[in-house]
């Protein structure tokens, strides 16, 4: 079917805004995602309702993947914006692709009938049914609706479920093996044994990502335009949730400096109860041998969104993602639930780190909570990911944790670097001799056997650290500095 004809079809008064009305479409495709490429062939009629269109910069990233696919014309909606914006028209002049101007009383269905009986013929329109399942979830059916035209229309049922096995809309059967599947599967589609075809719904790491699960081995056609209209309804979800995004990252970033009535207003404006108890949680998910796509940090907030069922947001900080969560029950029940939705995130090639504060109370335990949230979740990255909460922390590490790094060098460095210096030169073993006589508490004979060597070995070595430190190691004060040196290097 040439453009051509497209426009000569008097009913949809369809109007070419740019290019030329001489190509070949091949078949129709409603997209609203941003980067619509994965879900092209080459030769369609792009409908677009501009949902993914926040200013003028992303008409030109849209229009590139259009053309890099392939694509044969645009078909842009005015039902938004009320006209097709000037960026659009300038990103496809500049391009090369035809652009077709939709007016607001003419449905994308109403379009995609009539290409299809040129294409299809009236005897094979059934074959259109998925577009316009596609359709009425573009122009507002939600994923309930989704998923009965799927059963009623193509009599194909299933569901969307998180990578921690939350059933997001339809029916999932053994939701926690099916996200387990989708988790390490070598690719998508994955056919399981039952059978059931797993889809992934986005382009999202799949750690944060969610899967389509569609009972029976599947047409790999339908299922990818079913996934596709999964994640435009996931899309216009993450509208709202980038507001909220803003917010908290505004109540963070000012905790500590601003004044209370200040905070108090935030924490209101961010939906939060200034009176009740709340944790705050740190997060990074890092990636072995990641070259692109989120970093640590950002990925971690939005790992931590589904772990906790997206009833919060979290943001990206400088070196994790923090979300501040109300606490519904106790601090504890909070921490098992991380635990275990952990246990089921368990996937090749990435570690999370969490970290847990206390339970909090109003604006000025923000601050304090940031830096045991992040303590806790870089103790945890330490020991290779996991949780750690708050409890394991109150120890002299988390004072250590909130001294400036250049004065906890340069006090490490000061008592040190005359050991150390001493070690390389005479290939001894000062630091480790003093280090274990700390652990050992003081006792001469338990430092020996730990070290196998004679204790008087143990007593010339310590009196060697007493000279080039200054410090006596009978003095509690003296060995406390040289156990926080030691811990502080």
């Amino acid at each position: 079917m040439q453009i051509s004809e497209l426009l000569a079809h008097e009913t949809l008064r369809l109007l070419l805004l740019t290019g030329e009305p001489v190509g070949e479409i091949t078949g129709v495709v409603v997209t609203d995602l941003p980067k619509p490429g994965r879900y092209l062939n080459g030769g369609e009629l792009v409908l677009t309702g501009m949902m993914w269109r926040h200013g003028p910069a992303d008409s030109a990233v849209f229009v590139d993947y259009l053309v890099r696919a392939g694509v044969t014309a645009l078909a842009a909606g005015d039902a938004r914006l009320g006209h097709v914006p000037d960026d659009l028209v300038a990103a496809c002049r500049e391009r090369g692709l035809a652009l077709l101007e939709v007016p607001i009383e003419v449905s994308f269905g109403a379009i995609i009938d009539v290409v299809d009986r040129v294409l299809l013929g009236e005897q094979r329109l059934a074959l259109g049914r998925h577009r316009r399942i596609f359709t009425a979830v573009a122009e507002g059916a939600g994923l309930p609706e989704l998923f009965a035209m799927a059963r009623d229309e193509l009599g194909v049922t299933g569901g969307v479920v998180s990578a921690t096995g939350r059933v997001i809309a339809g029916e999932v059967p053994d939701a926690s093996r099916m996200a387990a599947e989708f988790l390490r599967a070598v690719r998508l589609p994955h056919v399981t044994a039952d059978p059931c075809t797993i889809f992934t719904v986005d382009r999202s790491h799949r750690v944060a990502g969610w899967a389509l699960v569609l009972d029976g081995e599947v047409n790999p056609e339908i299922g990818y335009e079913l996934a596709s209209c999964v994640a435009l309804e996931r899309t216009r979800a993450e509208e709202g949730r980038r507001v909220e995004r803003r917010l908290l990252e505004q109540l963070l970033g000012l905790a500590g400096s601003a004044d209370l009535p200040e905070l108090s207003a935030l924490m209101r404006t961010c939906g939060l109860d200034v009176a009740a108890p709340y944790a705050i949680v740190a997060a990074t998910a890092l990636r072995s041998a990641a070259s692109d796509g989120p970093d640590a940090a950002t990925l971690g907030g939005l790992v931590l969104e589904e772990m906790l069922d997206r009833s919060v947001v979290a943001v990206a900080a400088a070196d994790a993602g923090l979300a501040l969560v109300p606490l519904r029950d106790s601090v504890g029940a909070l921490a098992g639930l991380l635990k275990a939705r952990l246990s089921s995130l368990a996937a090749p090639g990435i570690r999370l780190s969490l970290g847990l504060s206390a339970a909090l109370t109003g604006p000025a335990a923000i601050r304090g909570g940031l830096e045991e949230a992040g303590y806790a979740r870089r103790l945890a990255d330490g020991r290779g990911g996991g949780l750690v909460t708050s409890d394991e922390i109150y120890t002299h590490a988390l004072l250590l944790a909130t001294v400036p790094d250049d004065i906890r060098r340069g006090f490490a460095a000061r008592l040190l670097d005359p050991l150390f210096a001493y070690d390389r030169k005479h290939q001894a073993d000062l630091v480790r001799t003093l280090s274990t006589f700390l652990d050992c508490a003081g006792s001469w004979n338990v430092c020996a056997e730990r070290l196998h060597v004679h204790v008087n070995t143990v007593r010339y070595r310590i009196k060697r650290v007493e000279e080039l430190t200054g410090r006596n190691l009978t003095a509690m004060a003296d060995r406390v500095d040289l156990y926080l040196a030691l811990r502080a290097s």
